[in-house]
């Protein structure tokens, strides 16, 4: 089950392909454009730099994280009601849903809250055993990413709520996922997976100010976020609204 929702999200994506773009691309090179300019930047001199540069510098990158946060949600909340209520963008922008994307935003944060806590206290915990075996150190590492990656997915349906303007509370997610939570489990392994594959060539590459780089990071990046945001779709309508997988 596990393995179908993922590849349910996939060819949500490819099948999809030309509305996913209608949906994510203008907004995505607007998210994308951090990077662009992280990278187009000269590397500051520590010698003859110029010291006011600086902070010019840092307030043009703080604006256009600002603009890739409201981006983000913006082409979240979008493809989520594409998917779900067949809300398609009459051009190259998805409708703006305001409130939705604030709701969006606000229940984001109390998941990574709750997360990074949870995280935090019990890493603590099993850090300090592992210190004593060095060897599982990498293991009980591992087990953290997958244990926060399962917990995601199990309170993380009241985001495509948010976007459809829907009331789910995190009890009520973590419930509805209750009904096979063995294929959460698997999920959150083919997810952690597919991370590390992606970031294979990267690290083969070993250059990651190349321009080479910067693309299949750009590319990449894109449908690994519209195949997360499509495998949170795919749980809401799989589990929430009883939708059926193909």
């Amino acid at each position: 089950m596990g393995w179908k929702i993922f590849m349910h999200s996939v060819r949500m994506v490819l099948d999809n392909l030309g509305p996913a773009l209608r949906v994510s691309a203008v907004l995505y090179l607007l998210q994308a454009a951090s990077q662009i300019v992280t990278f187009m930047m000269p590397q500051a001199d520590p010698v003859g730099g110029d010291p006011a540069a600086a902070p010019v510098a840092a307030g043009e990158l703080l604006i256009l994280m600002i603009l890739a946060l409201v981006a983000s949600l913006w082409i979240a909340v979008g493809w989520h009601r594409f998917v779900l209520t067949g809300e398609t963008p009459r051009g190259w922008l998805p409708a703006w849903h305001g409130s939705e994307m604030l709701s969006y935003l606000g229940r984001s944060i109390v998941i990574g809250l709750l997360i990074g806590l949870g995280i935090a206290v019990i890493g603590g915990l099993a850090m300090g055993v592992a210190m004593a075996a060095p060897g599982l150190v990498g293991l009980v590492a591992f087990g953290l990413v997958g244990l926060a990656s399962y917990v995601f997915f199990r309170i993380g349906l009241i985001l495509p709520a948010a976007a459809l303007g829907e009331t789910l509370s995190l009890g009520e997610s973590w419930k509805a996922t209750a009904k096979d939570d063995k294929a959460i489990l698997v999920l959150a392994l083919i997810v952690m997976a597919g991370q590390f594959l992606i970031s294979v060539p990267a690290m083969i590459d070993g250059d990651s100010s190349s321009v080479i780089s910067l693309i299949y990071s750009i590319v990449v990046n894109w449908f690994a976020t519209m195949i997360g945001i499509s495998v949170l779709t795919t749980l809401y309508g799989c589990f929430v609204e009883g939708r059926a997988l193909d």
